[in-house]
């Protein structure tokens, strides 16, 4: 190797300079790096700002969409519940809980568009549901009945019912119970859910109805005479319709007793009132036509044997 190569080899002295200086000054390397890592930083920040906000302003834009369907879905469902004639405050609950039920969905949507994981939130909901459903399913059984009655209007306020071992008068009809009137002026309250799903008898839900009687007269008594005593009474009755016809016929030959079967048909409102005025009339008339209302009674034969 010449001089001319080793001398090649040298490295610059202000090159050797800068290596010495940094080597003697460590603060500059320091903060060299902090000025690339506050570059990195400040590059990152920037763009997670601008999906950060792409995602705001995303979320932003189906908030309103949203709640602008939502509120339409709202009107049809109300238009449809007017047109149906549901209860006023059986749509009013509807109404609520569907619009419920939409926000819920409109809430879940904009935390997906925010990039928040949904699923932990949908368990976690339902599995309150479970809990809450199992919890208060008694109450649930009673609030669906109390909407499947809303709904579908088996009796409504006013009508005379038979059921769950109560007769009454319906007197009100809430989403958990029924309230119910007697004759004898008691309220008894009627849990909904054994109420939808059990026989109802509705005395009111007709415009009329048949009255039933079985009169008796004693043997030995005139039945044509008897017969046309009550078709008299019937006629005279300007509750009883006249078609049908009032049906007089020989029902039993009892014991003690010849029994004439009666049925007639009355408005429904009139039922009581003719049922019980024709009781009184029978008792009054039959005894002026000579006619005797027998009661129970026994013959007793004594045999002398001396």
């Amino acid at each position: 190797m010449n001089e001319n190569e080793m001398a090649s080899m040298v490295p610059d002295s202000s090159v050797v300079d800068s290596v010495v200086a940094n080597v003697l000054n460590p603060e500059a390397v320091a903060n060299g790096t902090a000025q690339e890592f506050l570059s990195v930083a400040l590059s990152k920040g920037a763009d997670l700002l601008m999906t950060l906000g792409s995602r705001i302003l995303l979320a932003i834009v189906v908030l309103v969409i949203g709640r602008w369907i939502v509120k339409k879905l709202n009107k049809v469902f109300s238009k449809m519940m007017e047109k149906r004639g549901v209860e006023v405050s059986l749509a009013s609950f509807l109404k609520s809980l569907v619009g419920i039920v939409l926000n819920f969905i409109l809430i879940i949507t904009i935390i997906g568009v925010l990039g928040i994981e949904t699923s932990s939130f949908v368990a976690l909901f339902a599995s309150a549901g479970v809990a809450i459903g199992m919890a208060l399913s008694g109450t649930l059984q009673n609030f669906a009945g109390g909407v499947m009655i809303l709904l579908f209007k088996p009796f409504r306020v006013g009508d005379f019912v038979e059921a769950q071992g109560v007769v009454g008068t319906i007197k009100e009809i809430q989403i958990f119970n029924t309230v119910i009137n007697t004759l004898d002026n008691k309220t008894i309250i009627v849990p909904n859910g054994g109420l939808s799903t059990g026989i109802i008898t509705n005395y009111s839900k007709e415009d009329t109805r048949r009255v039933d009687w079985v009169f008796s007269v004693a043997y030995g008594d005139d039945y044509d005479k008897a017969k046309a005593v009550i078709a008299d009474l019937l006629a005279a009755d300007k509750r009883v319709l006249k078609d049908p016809e009032p049906f007089v016929a020989l029902n039993a030959l009892n014991c003690s007793s010849v029994d004439l079967v009666v049925r007639a048909w009355v408005k429904s409102p009139d039922y009581w009132g003719v049922f019980f005025d024709m009781n009184e009339q029978v008792y009054k008339t039959f005894s002026k036509h000579g006619l005797n209302i027998p009661f129970p009674q026994m013959d007793v034969h004594v045999m002398n044997n001396k």
